[in-house]
């Protein structure tokens, strides 16, 4: 009976140890919370690139990294409600996609790291500074408004249209970023001699309502900041575009594949693939406050020929030769 006992307390000693190490390594198993006002399929803001960033650290979902996903399915009225989901569940992190939704996330933990994708996290207050951020908040900057993208934009599309003197801009009053933007566009606007027509979009605001009235209102042409809900329904955005017969640039490039006659902005796939680097920076030990704000830097001229001939367009060669893309 005695040396069952003891064999019995030797077994004790070999196992217990191997199963609590077992138990403490699925425990540690990081989780990730991620959200964004838009759509969970076919959308620019896919996951596809920040899977891809994360195999590059050596993450591979589901086995050594959890992912919580909440998407608003183009309703902003949504993030609060998902964004409170996410932060009662306390993950080690929380990546925010967008302007309003980094900014909700941020108000809502001081606690938790935030790594997110913003056009400028300066001026809306999300980060200290780019070098020194400050606070629980770091990630990629897409510097809308501050490069003079808005700006780039409305020239490369008066380029693009020579005999253009109306043009139209689709942007949400509520949105610093978007303010300045509108700025940016009259300021080219009058050293080119065309005159920008603003055309604000408010929350719940249609797609088509909203392009309709564009067409109606008869401007040369549209350019359209990334907002919702356009930057959720790229493919749709696109489609009534050539409904509507209205020549337009935007940022996203899936919105120039679908009938959007340019498009010039960032690689966000490239953008998104870099934000699990602050993720893994983040799970290994550093601060957010420690960690500068990236700016994105792939920028990407798209020009869809196709649109041009339905709409009996002819793109300047002086545009054609600076595309990074012409879809034939």
């Amino acid at each position: 009976m005695r040396r069952r006992r003891v064999i019995a307390g030797v077994a004790a000693l070999l196992f217990a140890p191997r199963q609590s190490a077992a138990q403490q390594a699925a425990a540690k198993i990081p989780r990730v919370g991620w959200v964004w006002a838009g759509r969970s399929a076919g959308n620019p803001f896919e996951v596809t690139g920040f899977r891809q960033g994360l195999r590059e650290f050596g993450y591979i979902e589901g086995q050594n990294i959890l992912i919580e996903y909440r998407f608003g399915e183009g309703r902003r009225d949504r993030i609060a409600d998902l964004v409170a989901e996410l932060v009662e569940r306390q993950p080690d992190v929380l990546v925010a996609i967008g302007d309003l939704t980094v900014r909700a996330v941020k108000n809502a933990t001081t606690t938790i790291p935030i790594v997110g994708l913003a056009g400028d996290p300066v001026g809306l207050g999300l980060v200290a500074s780019l070098a020194r951020p400050g606070g629980n908040v770091t990630g990629v900057s897409m510097m809308q408004g501050l490069e003079g993208l808005t700006g780039k934009r409305v020239e490369l599309l008066k380029d693009a249209l020579p005999t253009a003197t109306r043009i139209g801009l689709l942007f949400v009053p509520d949105n610093p970023t978007t303010v300045r933007s509108l700025a940016q566009a009259q300021e080219v606007a009058g050293q080119l001699g065309f005159v920008i027509r603003p055309f604000p979009v408010q929350p719940g605001d249609q797609i088509e309502p909203a392009i309709g009235a564009v067409a109606r209102d008869g401007v040369d042409g549209l350019d359209i900041e990334p907002i919702q809900p356009f930057d959720s329904y790229p493919r749709e955005t696109g489609e009534l575009l050539a409904k509507y017969r209205v020549p337009a640039i935007s940022e996203l490039r899936q919105i120039a594949e679908n009938g959007g006659l340019l498009s010039y902005g960032w690689n966000t796939f490239d953008a998104m693939r870099r934000l699990a680097y602050f993720v893994d920076r983040i799970l290994k030990g550093a601060k957010p406050a420690d960690l500068p704000v990236e700016q994105a830097t792939k920028l990407e001229l798209v020009v869809n020929q196709k649109t041009a001939a339905a709409l009996g367009l002819t793109i300047p060669p002086s545009v054609l030769v600076r595309a990074d893309e012409v879809i034939e």
